[in-house]
């Protein structure tokens, strides 16, 4: 498949293996600080993210590990001190110089870290297009950044190899930008701003429903921050524009009837006298303790009208637990 904007893509990131710059991409999330985990300097200076993909809860079990788009194999190492199994990670990158780079770089963390032997990681060419993986292979699958460089028809296939690879109940942890305010034609057709991960950013809820429609029946919102801002007079826009980067997860779960379950960090409190309330669809609430609904329970809770029955807004964070 030739599509122009992608090889404007691989030529950026050709770039960005060759010559590493910091400023590519930034984010405000703290790199994990583990017990005998030592990043070398070059992985960090090559961290072409927007936020984190490695939650020690999904990595529970030794699970088989898949993540697309290597940049300079930070998180790929992160993965594999969880996993610490030959080929427990598969990294996929289809450009050349940064899976060359990304294998430099494990030479030296074989050096820094003596857990780590850089077969742990096996690295693979290949398309997020087109996986280069069996289906329902993989426990945990993730991408930083990457997915909202894609234009709708590529982000829909790239969602859906995702969901094939991943065996039941597996998970897809993503980090992207997402930007609420519309964005001209220009900047949305700009294509290194749309490898620069900048004018390809959807509305956080256009991008739930991508997923969705991919099949996943449950998807959590871990964590939301200020990302960038593009201002008229460095960029085609009008407006400023702010965009935040989200972190999810979606849960290769069977869709329910009644569609999706969504966390956006919402909960619901029950501060009456009783022993507790129970809404008789399987959701029990003590007095006064906090219980994480997602945002279709949330609803159906309002709509009670309750007098003594507490649903917060969306925080935009969850870390697991609550009603489903």
């Amino acid at each position: 498949m030739s599509i122009t904007y992608l090889e404007t893509t691989k030529n950026v990131y050709k770039e960005a293996a060759e010559n590493p710059q910091v400023g590519l991409c930034c984010t405000t999330t703290p790199i994990w600080q583990l017990p005998g985990l030592d990043i070398p300097v070059i992985m960090q200076r090559m961290n072409y993210g927007c936020g984190s993909t490695v939650h020690p809860r999904d990595l529970v079990n030794n699970p088989k590990i898949l993540y697309v788009g290597v940049g300079g194999g930070m998180e790929l190492l992160q993965f594999a001190y969880f996993s610490r199994q030959t080929n427990g990670v598969i990294g996929v990158d289809v450009v050349d110089e940064m899976l060359e780079a990304c294998n430099r770089n494990f030479l030296e963390a074989e050096q820094a870290n003596p857990w780590f032997k850089k077969d742990f990681v096996q690295l693979k060419k290949g398309d997020a297009l087109n996986l280069p993986v069996e289906d329902a292979s993989i426990d945990v699958a993730a991408q930083n950044c990457l997915f909202n460089i894609f234009k709708q028809e590529e982000l829909k296939q790239a969602l859906k190899e995702m969901y094939r690879v991943l065996k039941p109940r597996g998970r897809l942890v993503m980090s992207d930008p997402t930007c609420e305010q519309e964005m001209s034609k220009e900047l949305r057709e700009d294509e290194r701003l749309r490898a620069l991960c900048l004018s390809g950013s959807l509305p956080l809820w256009d991008y739930i429903k991508m997923i969705t429609d991919a099949g996943f029946g449950t998807v959590e919102i871990r964590a939301k921050r200020p990302y960038r801002i593009l201002d008229p007079k460095n960029y085609p826009t009008k407006e400023l524009l702010f965009i935040e980067s989200v972190e999810v997860c979606a849960i290769k779960d069977p869709m329910p009837e009644d569609g999706p379950c969504v966390f956006t960090g919402k909960a619901a409190i029950y501060y009456g006298n009783e022993e507790c309330f129970d809404d008789n669809k399987g959701h029990v609430l003590l007095p006064n303790q906090p219980l994480a609904v997602c945002d279709k329970t949330a609803a159906a809770l309002s709509k009670l009208n309750h007098p003594e029955l507490f649903i917060s807004d969306s925080t935009y964070f969850y870390d697991g637990g609550g009603c489903c």
